[in-house]
């Protein structure tokens, strides 16, 4: 929940300054001309006493602020993924088992059951503490209850056994396709 907020107020903050440019730029009529730069050279030497190298200072550092932002608007948006899992093999020995093909697995045995029409699963959190988020798309004759017991019990028993996580959280999601029925003339 709190990365929806997060992303709610940065898009908010994004259109309000995205509104004030547009509000600026309609405005730069009054300042002097469509094409005329907003601050005259004598208005910048009589407000703003500065040397030359002073607006290429305030230009990278807007640069930089800008891509700062957008490096931020970027992590927000990306979801966070475990790309690995460490196995105990019970020897003393550790085996890294790749997020990607946990993934798969629980998504190809998943799609193995009746009535799963389609299966994405995402293995998200950190590496200590991973989670599986799984979405089910169900055909229009599926038993939602009948899936959901077969996903919750041998499916996922299958990846905490050989990940070695007895307490592997999983988050499910069904949803039912809409089936629409052909006209025959």
């Amino acid at each position: 929940m709190p990365g929806a907020v997060n992303r709610a107020l940065l898009a908010l903050c994004g259109l309000a300054l995205l509104a004030g440019g547009v509000l600026l730029l309609a405005a730069a009529g009054p300042f002097g001309g469509r094409h005329a730069p907003l601050l005259s050279a004598e208005a910048r030497r009589r407000y703003w006493h500065a040397e030359g190298w002073w607006w290429w200072a305030v230009a990278a550092g807007l640069a930089l602020c800008v891509l700062m932002a957008l490096w931020w608007l970027l992590s927000q948006l990306r979801r966070p993924r475990v790309a690995a899992v460490l196995v105990d093999t019970g020897d003393g020995a550790f085996a890294v088992l790749r997020g990607r093909a946990l993934e798969e697995a629980v998504a190809a045995e998943t799609r193995a059951l009746d009535g799963v029409a389609r299966c994405r699963v995402a293995l998200v959190g950190r590496r200590g503490a991973p989670r599986l988020r799984v979405a089910v798309e169900l055909e229009p004759h599926a038993v939602p209850a009948d899936v959901l017991a077969t996903l919750v019990g041998p499916v996922l028993e299958h990846a905490r056994t050989s990940t070695g996580l007895p307490e592997l959280p999983a988050e499910a999601r069904l949803e039912v396709t809409s089936h629409r029925a052909r006209r025959v003339v």
